[in-house]
């Protein structure tokens, strides 16, 4: 079961790059945006990641937080951040727990071979740590100012 609109997350602990550990209190008295990426260093992840930083500053107008997350080792993600000078915090979540609550760790299908992966989407929370807004199955292509845009509408 994966949170749905209007839920608050159930208690969770997550690794975080800048040796973070995020918890729900985290979520409350900002806006956040959780975005969940198959891999590190692939160049759709990479060209998200760059989105979201370069649009850093209009999100931190309007007090929102962003966090990515994948399967993606703490080393793996510090190296990813260092690359391409990501202005905000990854998430590690080798055992897909994280993952989970949200229903993104699926079964995909590429080139005919089926694998579990995270299908990316992404997840704005309210400054009560209460879901308002989810995307799933993202494009990259624009997606980040559709995030911005959607806050900036709130």
């Amino acid at each position: 079961m994966s949170i749905k609109i209007g839920d608050k997350l159930p208690p969770f602990n997550v690794k975080a790059t800048s040796n973070l550990t995020i918890t729900n209190p985290d979520l409350i008295d900002k806006y956040t945006v959780i975005y969940f990426y198959p891999k590190d260093s692939t160049p759709g992840c990479t060209t998200e990641g760059r989105d979201f930083s370069a649009l850093q500053a209009e999100f931190d107008q309007h007090n929102t937080q962003i966090f990515g997350a994948s399967l993606d080792s703490m080393k793996r993600h510090d190296n990813f951040i260092a690359r391409q000078n990501f202005t905000f915090n990854l998430i590690s979540d080798p055992e897909a727990e994280f993952c989970n609550l949200f229903g993104v760790y699926q079964l995909k299908k590429n080139f005919g071979k089926e694998y579990m992966g995270i299908v990316r989407s992404t997840f704005l929370f309210d400054k009560t740590g209460t879901l308002i807004n989810e995307w799933r199955n993202v494009k990259v292509k624009g997606h980040a100012q559709e995030v911005l845009d959607t806050i900036k509408n709130l």
